[in-house]
């Protein structure tokens, strides 16, 4: 018997070292065919990229994976604790796999208990970041040899680290940060014990413990979560019994754009970055933009912007309702699948349920709640006649027809814009967003910052950017580039230029441009020219001094790229975008000095290096040591000067005048130093206004996308004048009113308005004009465009009507 116990005894001990060894080269075959675990030493996840505007405030986020990488460091305790409770315990005393931990999660599972599961924290890292999630026993086996080398080589909390960092949370969120703002908008050190109790929930199978979709469930996971972590010290039992009893509190935090108006200048913005980086380094590069966007002036320009808009489309009756639904039965659930504009919060959409002479019965469209549901209570509200006035010049079939009744505009089922009134209750004004649209542009002219940008009326009914990406005609605001090169090359303020009927002849091609008003002045300065903004007298100096030159300098000023020298483009006929001009009119508020006009103050990559700054100037002396009665320290601007600094002032002082006396006296209502140019292209298709004062200039242009005339007399200073205005009028509120700076070694002298000659100051009809050394009012009357012979500079006899005009001097104003 012995013997055979030891027969049967070798017998085993060599099978089992058979097994033994099939099961060490089987082991050392899969090692061999393991991946590299030091990659983890170089771990760069995806990162969300942000952008912040000038004030720190978050614009935005983008990623292909919702993550923000914190180091162990930055991860509260209560998190940590959270995690180790629901997923290994063990973790700081295993040396890789818990074998406990596995004998544990058995038999739970065999007892039907809540499942935990039997992986380490190092397997699950090992896994998620060089494994596939293969169910097979070779991936198992690879696993826990990956695990014991992994813990060998980095430190505990370097594994954790990684874990917290990569796993998925669902909604999209990677990582605990991205998690905590995704599902409870708060940063890590905000969580309380309910919040991380439910994120360490979450790695185990998002979607079944969604907090909408399985709520109870989520619920049940979370409160396991809380008792491990009371069974394991980390938190009292009451603080535990406490937070049991909270709900989920989930408030998902939305994707996109975060700071309200900023959509149009936070689309531009990640356009430049894709350009500049591409698209990984915006949806992986976890990049830190901050931009020039000032958030209370983007809020004013929205406000002024739409407020023009809306007061010019009113004025022009009502085209109709959104769409029309059916409100026999529950109304709510089909007008909650109409889309509105969430970016104009003012407004809702709401349901004509009965309409009659006195006004509109709505029914306003149900909010929904964070799972997406509408909630169930419906509200009703009401529209008097006199909230929706504007309506009953009503659009049908292409004709405005004026109504007797709101029942004549709107019927039950209508789909309609209103806007809740603050001063009665229950009571709404009918909307409609504008067909007009427009663009508008704020910027620091001394370093080509945009502060504000308006797009159009709203992103979320067109993203298309009219202040970047439409390419409109200027019209007359391109008239200062005109001028400009002409009193960089000879000419004066007080140089006079005939106002009279001009036909030009090109080869078959004749061409006659006129005044807005039909009328000619006679011989005017090129002050009075500006200020009235005369075509004929425009197209005379350009063709006087060429237009090559003014090509230069539109190209010079960055208007064009490349400008055509035919003589209707010294009248504003070229392309260009609000963007340009107002970067245009930028450099002659800044003394002549180029810009570049930037959307964009730095950009910061992951680990905080700076890799893009806007602001190149130099600044010595800026990082002395320490004082010793140097002179403090001067930033040195490296800019090219585009424009002689004189010059630059004497455009200036022109268009002052245009606000004062010329045809944007509107401004003028303001009190302020502002110096600006009214626009108005062939058939009142665009209507312009650029102005600036010292320290900030601002364009905008209204027109229809697809160009049609905005009526006959609609002008650049009645229509966009009185919105820069109103920007203007907040904008400035506050600040002082700082005069335009002249240049040193200018000469002021009193001039006549209509001869251009020296006169006495004081005198009805003088102006002071600034003058260039080496220049002044001229000895005689001479008249620029005026031919030897009588006539008007283009070999043909002045009218009767032109002579007429020559001696009265008249004009006419837009």
């Amino acid at each position: 018997m012995i013997r055979l116990i030891g027969y049967f005894f070798g017998i085993g001990t060599a099978l089992a070292l058979l097994v033994a060894g099939a099961v060490a080269v089987y082991v050392g075959n899969l090692a061999g065919e393991l991946p590299d675990y030091e990659v983890l030493a170089k771990y760069e996840p995806p990162v969300t990229t942000r952008i912040h505007s000038s004030d720190g405030s978050l614009m935005a986020e983008y990623a292909h994976e919702r993550r923000l990488y914190l180091p162990i460091q930055a991860i509260p305790d209560r998190v940590k604790a959270a995690f180790l409770s629901a997923e290994d315990k063990n973790f700081y005393n295993h040396p890789g796999v818990d074998i406990q931990g596995i004998g544990r999660a058995a038999l739970r599972y065999v007892t039907g208990g809540p499942t935990q599961g039997g992986s380490t924290i190092t397997q699950q890292v090992a896994k998620n970041f060089l494994l596939t999630n293969e169910q097979t026993l070779d991936r198992k086996i690879k696993e826990a040899v990956l695990s014991f080398r992994i813990e060998q080589a980095y430190p505990k909390d370097r594994i954790l680290e990684l874990y917290l960092n990569e796993i998925y949370f669902g909604l999209g969120a990677y990582g605990i940060a991205g998690a905590a703002l995704t599902y409870f908008d708060k940063s890590v050190n905000e969580l309380t014990v309910a919040d991380v109790a439910y994120l360490a929930a979450l790695p185990k199978g998002p979607s079944n413990y969604h907090p909408f979709r399985h709520t109870q469930r989520a619920i049940e996971r979370r409160n396991w979560v809380i008792d491990q972590m009371v069974d394991n010290g980390y938190v009292a039992r009451e603080e535990g019994d406490k937070a049991k009893a909270e709900p989920l509190n989930v408030k998902p935090r939305r994707n996109g754009t975060y700071l309200f108006a900023g959509e149009y200048f936070t689309e531009e913005v990640r356009r430049e970055i894709i350009a500049r980086y591409g698209q990984n380094a915006l949806y992986e590069g976890g990049l830190s933009v901050r931009t020039t966007l000032d958030p209370e002036l983007q809020l004013v320009a929205r406000k002024a912007m739409q407020s023009g808009l809306l007061k010019y489309d009113m004025l022009r009756g009502y085209r109709g309702p959104v769409t029309s639904i059916d409100v026999s039965g529950d109304w709510g659930v089909p007008l909650g699948a109409v889309k509105g504009l969430d970016d104009v919060p003012e407004w809702t959409l709401a349901v004509v349920l009965d309409s009659s002479d006195a006004g509109l019965r709505i029914g306003v469209q149900p909010a929904k709640q964070a799972s997406g549901e509408l909630v169930a209570e419906r509200v009703e509200g009401t529209v008097s006649k006199d909230d929706m006035s504007f309506a009953m010049r009503h659009v049908v079939e292409g004709k405005t027809v004026k109504a007797k009744s709101p029942a004549d505009v709107l019927r039950p089922g209508d789909v309609v814009f209103v806007q809740k009134r603050d001063d009665a209750e229950g009571a709404y004004q009918l909307r409609q967003p504008p067909e007009v649209e427009g663009g508008m542009i704020a910027m620091d002219p001394h370093t080509g910052r945009v502060l504000a940008m308006v797009g159009g009326f709203s992103y979320a009914e067109s993203e298309f950017n009219r202040a970047t990406q439409a390419m409109r005609q200027p019209g007359s605001s391109f008239k200062p580039i005109v001028y400009a090169a002409a009193l960089d090359n000879g000419y004066t303020p007080a140089s006079v230029i005939m106002d009279g009927p001009i036909t030009i002849q090109s080869g078959n091609t004749t061409w006659t441009p006129k005044n807005y008003d039909g009328r000619a002045a006679g011989p005017s300065t090129l002050r009075s020219g500006i200020e009235r903004s005369r075509n004929l007298m425009t197209v005379r100096l350009a063709n006087d001094m060429g237009m090559k030159l003014v090509a230069e300098y539109a190209e010079r000023f960055g208007v064009y790229d490349h400008l055509a020298p035919y003589l209707p483009m010294a009248l504003g006929s070229g392309e260009t975008t609000v963007m340009r001009m107002v970067s245009a009119y930028a450099i002659m508020a800044n003394g002549g000095r180029s810009i570049k006009p930037s959307l964009i103050d730095r950009i910061q990559d992951r680990y905080g290096k700076t890799v893009f700054k806007h602001d190149e100037r130099g600044c010595e002396g800026c990082n002395a040591a320490e004082w010793q009665d140097q002179p403090e320290p001067e930033l040195v601007d490296n800019s090219e000067q585009v424009l002689d600094p004189m010059t630059a002032y004497q455009i200036t002082s022109m268009m002052e005048g245009v606000v004062l006396r010329g045809t944007a006296t509107t401004v003028a209502e303001l009190g302020r130093h502002i110096a600006g140019k009214t626009g108005t292209t062939n058939d009142e298709k665009d209507a312009w206004f650029i102005g600036y004062t010292p320290n900030l200039v601002v364009g905008l242009y209204m027109g229809f996308d697809k160009p049609k005339g905005l009526g006959r007399g609609t002008t650049g200073g009645g229509l966009a004048a009185p919105i820069f205005k109103d920007f203007m009028r907040v904008a400035l509120d506050g600040t002082p009113n700082v005069d335009f700076k002249v240049p040193e070694g200018m000469s002021l002298v009193a001039i006549d308005r209509k001869t251009g000659m020296q006169a006495v100051d004081g005198q009805p009809g003088t102006i002071i004009e600034a003058f260039k050394p080496g220049t002044g009012p001229a000895d005689s009357y001479w008249i620029i465009g005026m031919g030897e012979d009588g006539s008007n500079g283009s070999g043909e006899a002045l009218s009767p009507q032109a002579n007429q005009a020559i001696q009265s001097g008249g004009g006419g104003l837009y």
